[in-house]
Parts: C-alpha cells; sequence; structure tokens
C-alpha cells in the first residue's frame, strides 16, 4: 500500500503532566547520580544512557529496552508493545500498571549500559 497522508498518521496521546512527573520519579535516582539524562522526545520523554535510550514515556506508558531473558519475563507479565499500536517501538515493551516500573528501568539501564555509546550527530 503506498503511503499517504490518511495512512500513515499514528494516534501520539499527550503524557499529561501526572504521567510526567511518574517518569521522573521512577527515575529520579538514575538522573541524581548522572548515569541516565531525560530528554523531550516527539512530544514524549525518553531516558538515555551513553546516548542511547533505555526508557521512554508514550501517553501514560512507560517503556524499556531489555535484554532477551528479561523481555520475555515481562511479556510473561503482561507487557504489551510501546508506542503508537501503528507502529511500535522494535525491542521496546510498556510495563505493565501492576509491575514496579522502577526496577524494570534499572533492568533496562543495565541493559543498555553495556552497548557501545552513540556518537553525537553532526549538526
Amino acid at each position: 500500500m503506498p503511503f499517504t497522508r490518511q495512512n500513515i498518521l499514528m494516534k501520539m496521546p499527550k503524557a499529561s503532566d501526572e504521567d510526567k512527573k511518574r517518569f521522573h520519579d521512577v527515575l529520579s535516582e538514575l538522573t541524581a547520580s548522572g548515569v541516565a539524562v531525560v530528554k523531550p522526545m516527539f512530544g514524549q520523554l525518553g531516558a538515555f544512557v551513553n546516548g542511547n535510550m533505555f526508557a521512554g514515556l508514550f501517553g501514560s506508558d512507560i517503556g524499556v529496552k531489555l535484554a532477551a531473558a528479561d523481555a520475555e519475563e515481562l511479556a510473561a507479565a503482561g507487557a504489551t508493545p510501546f508506542g503508537p499500536a501503528e507502529r511500535p517501538m522494535g525491542g521496546y515493551l510498556s510495563i505493565p500498571a501492576e509491575e514496579d516500573a522502577a526496577a524494570w528501568v534499572a533492568r533496562a539501564h543495565a541493559h543498555v549500559s553495556t552497548m557501545p555509546p552513540k556518537a553525537p550527530k553532526k549538526r
């Protein structure tokens, strides 16, 4: 199917101030110690280590990039793909509400910290 304006529009929920506060709270230990940074990204928020995103906020959902075994465990706990339903982010899962988001974010940070740093893009 060819790309047209009608078939590429995705539903982009806005995170409320409460959602943003929760995201910052979940990441507070990592950001306070300087091992992670939170930046705005496409109208949402992303958490980065060495230039690589390990957690993000999409509407009220917090998503994480995990090692394969951790991803299987989170999927078994009811995680769903992270991002817009029309085009979820590959390799990221949304943390179910009943799960400890801070613990999963810490696991994601530990996993993504092992990846090579991303070189900044030239402007």
